[in-house]
């Protein structure tokens, strides 16, 4: 569950450079949007293991 929460706050945390891209064209924001949405990849797998380890281990 660490690690979802660790999900949700890197969310939270490129929302605000999200509407900066998107609503203000500010391209410096675009490209912290681009390396976050690489971290939650790599989150996101590493979740989808975690997963999956727990339910085979029943």
């Amino acid at each position: 569950m660490e690690k979802f929460s660790k999900l949700k706050e890197l969310i939270a945390g490129i929302e605000a450079d999200a509407d900066k891209f998107y609503n203000s064209g500010n391209g410096a924001a675009g490209t912290r949007v681009r390396k976050a949405m690489q971290d939650l990849k790599g989150l996101a797998q590493d979740i989808r293991t975690e997963v999956t380890e727990k339910k085979n281990a029943k």
